[in-house]
């Protein structure tokens, strides 16, 4: 039987016919809201997040199957933090701490098993995106260095702009050719008068 794969990834719960299914299922002549109505079934519970999705459709028949994957690490990370993003300063700043439970959690999401392999890898994800582990919440503390690190950084970079602004100032556009007046040093204006004494000469003789 011909058939033919779709991936995409989708937001969980919120996949539309919209890009990128409609545009791939269109062509196919199956029934692309049947089709979206099954994904967002199968991952309401994963609301919030990107999930890779496969859809397997039978040309012929007109049918298809739906295989829903996992969140890559990071969104399972993000999810259980509750948060929008990572660190954007590795090392400097952190956004979150997660417990060894909840690592291994996340790892029987992500790949079925809590093995060390596994948890070892989320737990690569999470120093990537400045989450620690096992440290304790984010105190005020913390809260308020990192707002002055911003505040900082802000300054820093309207300086910056500033400098470039006063930098990039018009010039006055040149009147004519640029005159050179170079003072004349003593020695060369002994020099000069050197020069000019045989033709003195010359000129009474």
């Amino acid at each position: 039987m011909p058939k033919q794969t779709i991936e995409v990834m989708v937001e969980g719960g919120k996949a539309t016919a919209g890009p990128p299914i409609g545009p791939q299922l269109g062509p196919l002549r199956v029934n692309t809201k049947a089709v979206v109505d099954e994904i967002n079934e199968k991952t309401k519970n994963l609301e919030g997040m990107q999930v890779p999705v496969k859809v397997i459709i039978d040309t012929e028949k007109k049918t298809w199957e739906i295989e829903i994957g996992t969140p890559p690490v990071a969104s399972l990370v993000k999810k259980e933090l509750g948060i929008e993003k990572g660190s954007g300063e590795t090392g400097i700043k952190r956004v979150g701490d997660l417990t060894e439970e909840q690592i291994k959690k996340i790892a029987r999401t992500k790949f079925g098993s809590d093995a060390p392999a596994f948890v070892n890898q989320v737990k690569g994800t999470c120093r990537s995106m400045g989450v620690t582990i096992g440290q304790g919440a984010i105190t005020e503390e913390e809260m308020k260095r990192y707002e002055e690190m911003e505040k900082l950084k802000a300054e820093e970079e309207a300086a910056k702009a500033a400098r470039v602004t006063e930098g990039e100032a018009p010039v006055a556009p040149s009147t004519g050719e640029a005159e050179e007046i170079e003072e004349e040093k003593p020695e060369e204006a002994e020099e000069k008068k050197e020069e000019e004494k045989p033709k003195e000469k010359e000129k009474k003789t």
